[in-house]
């Protein structure tokens, strides 16, 4: 037998402690990701005891970052960044900026060349995918008007960064770091050139040819009937274009990782996809954090106190503070402005990419890893706090400030009703929650015959666009009393909610009747056992499944609303 088990023992350990202060740091309302980065610490060369292997650890993480990559492009969704895209794609490029120049300006002050100071302040300017997904869905609100924002910026946050881990190592000669073997030819601008056009070909080729062959795998194998087989697919498919992209493309396993989550949710398994690989994606991912832990070297916190405090002020105070303005510059409520910036003031995975990244090609000090872990470590922990302040200082500026009022007081111009709005529109109509695949349909068939429609959907954009086509409809969050008062819902027929989720839906419903005591209600579920619970919490009538979903809600609400025919 071989007895040389360093592997086993690093795998084995990072998981016993990374599982020990995870509980303890959710028992402590801590996200968990505090606890795996603590075990990082703990097992790593700076710290007494048991030192773990850096260079497996280093390749196992580098499976977590695929994985992890692989996740993101699954659940990124084109169609919910250009729901927010006015105020995420400005507001997310503009805060990066601000961000980068504050930690640069800061490593700069330090004495740090002008290279290095960039490539800190980018570490510094971009928030956690993985903490705001789990605060948000903590709180519930990830499907609310201030979470989508939130994870619409994040996206647009997460692409920069991706496009900047592709031009780092050509850049990185001019930046006055090691340019890559493969890159050292020829001049700097030839070999971004090179780059670029290998990325774009690499896009083209997924884009074209992934997204046709990755849904025809999965078919398949989902044909064989075996589970463990189908897990296989996704996580061969995730790894192996990661792996194919930085052999034949010369792109990064990050970039090749991202692009094949997202060919793979153009499938129709991309859920199960999503669902399969989770485990595996979670458990790679903890590893990753672990590795990441173990450059920390705790020392830095008594021997550089300022500077941990310097990046934790930035992160948390400055991100937040250029967040918020831009929120409020475009016009949204102040309360708005707080939950989003709140939710941005922290950051995570991406900076300890590009910061290893930076390592690898010497534009970052040995100092400033610790620097950047120190930093994630500090506002991960107190993010919760954070986020949970949101609405309290919201009430404080309130109640202390007439222009914080004015800001608070300010509603959105597609969160009420047009007063040219006709009465015909806003008596005995159907109200429907959500313009999706089925929301659409509904609104659709219900006009075709005449019959007055109302529509409810988080997105500001859709809800203009439907106002130049001549629906009446109403932007926010349907479990808004408000936003059901502003749908007329007093004087509906009937509620229809044609949307997947089913956070607030209780709420939604019970609000609806305390207004309309007559109202009929018609809801979507996504399975036996959902519609089961909607049924026995008396809901209304609940239609399941995907299949012909739209037509069976849609022949019920036209029987139910029908004209009676005129007397002659």
């Amino acid at each position: 037998m071989v007895h040389d088990v360093t592997l086993i023992s690093t795998v084995a350990v990072g998981f016993g402690l990374a599982l020990l202060l995870g509980v303890i740091a959710e028992r402590l309302r801590l996200p968990a990701l505090v606890g795996y980065l603590v075990a990082g610490v703990m097992i790593g060369p700076a710290t007494p005891g048991f030192v773990a292997d850096v260079g497996i650890a280093a390749q196992l993480a580098e499976i977590g970052v695929m994985l992890l990559m692989f996740g993101v492009g699954l659940h990124f969704s084109l169609g919910d960044l250009l729901a927010v895209r006015r105020i995420a794609v400005p507001g997310a490029v503009v805060q990066m900026a601000v961000a980068t120049a504050l930690g640069a300006g800061l490593a700069a002050w330090w004495g740090w060349t002008w290279g290095s100071a960039l490539v800190f302040g980018l570490c510094l300017s971009v928030a956690s995918t993985v903490v705001l997904l789990k605060a948000l869905e903590a709180q519930g609100a990830l499907e609310s008007s201030n979470g989508r924002i939130a994870v619409g910026w994040l996206v647009v946050e997460d692409l920069a960064m991706v496009l900047v881990l592709v031009l780092l190592p050509p850049l990185a000669g001019l930046l006055g770091g090691t340019v890559p073997d493969a890159q050292a030819a020829g001049s700097p601008w030839g070999a971004i050139g090179r780059t670029l056009f290998e990325v774009a070909a690499f896009v083209a080729v997924m884009l074209v040819a992934g997204r046709r062959a990755v849904p025809w795998l999965l078919w398949q194998v989902s044909r064989t009937g075996s589970r463990e087989l189908f897990t296989l697919a996704v996580v061969a498919c995730a790894i192996g274009i990661a792996f194919a992209s930085a052999k034949l493309f010369s792109v990064s396993f990050a970039l090749g990782a991202f692009f094949a989550g997202m060919v793979m949710r153009e499938s129709e398994f991309s859920a199960r996809a999503a669902e399969e690989s989770l485990p595996l994606r979670d458990a790679f991912s903890v590893l990753f954090f672990v590795s990441v832990g173990m450059l920390f070297d705790p020392a830095v916190l008594l021997d550089r106190p300022l500077q941990v405090i310097a990046v934790v002020g930035i992160v948390v105070v400055g991100k937040s503070v250029a967040a918020a303005a831009l929120v409020v510059a475009f016009r949204y409520p102040l309360r708005t402005a707080l939950t989003v910036s709140g939710s941005l003031a922290q950051i995570g995975e991406f900076s300890f990419i590009l910061a290893g990244l930076g390592a690898a090609l010497g534009l970052m000090p040995p100092e400033g890893m610790s620097l950047v872990v120190a930093g994630a470590l500090i506002s991960i922990a107190i993010n919760p706090f954070v986020m949970a302040s949101a609405e309290p200082l919201a009430r404080a500026l309130t109640a202390r400030s007439a222009w914080a009022r004015a800001m608070d007081a300010r509603r959105d111009p597609s969160a009420a009703l047009p007063a040219d709005t006709g009465p015909d529109v806003l008596s005995g109509q159907v109200v429907i929650v959500g313009y999706g695949r089925v929301g659409r349909q509904i609104a659709r068939t219900l006009r075709d015959d005449g019959l007055p429609v109302v529509v409810i959907d988080i997105s500001r954009e859709r809800i203009e666009a439907l106002r130049q086509a001549g629906i009446a409809a109403v932007s926010g969050d349907a479990a808004d009393p408000e936003v059901l008062v502003q749908a007329h819902i007093a004087t509906a027929a009937m509620l229809v909610v044609a949307i997947p989720d089913t956070v607030g839906l209780e709420r939604m419903v019970r609000t609806a009747r305390t207004l309309n005591p007559g109202i009929e209600v018609v809801v979507r579920s996504h399975g036996e056992a959902e519609s089961r619970l909607m049924r026995d919490a008396g809901l209304g009538t609940v239609f399941s499944g995907e299949e012909e979903l739209a037509h069976s809600m849609v022949a019920h609400v036209k029987a139910r609303c029908a004209k009676p025919a005129p007397a002659h």
